[in-house]
């Protein structure tokens, strides 16, 4: 079966794990010129937020 995680890094973004391999990161800081996908915008605006797991399938 099909494991998909969400990954939510630490002053960043949200990462969607399927099978243990990243495939999207998604912006949480709401400035990303690309969204809903992370451009690193959240490192030149000093974005603070703290990190989490959560588990969505297995």
């Amino acid at each position: 079966m099909t494991r998909v995680e969400v990954l939510v890094a630490e002053n960043g973004p949200n990462l969607i794990q399927v099978d243990g391999k990243v495939t999207a990161a998604l912006c949480r800081c709401g400035q990303s010129s690309k969204k809903p996908y992370c451009d690193g915008t959240h490192k030149k605006i000093g974005f603070v937020a703290p990190a989490d797991h959560i588990k969505v399938l297995e």
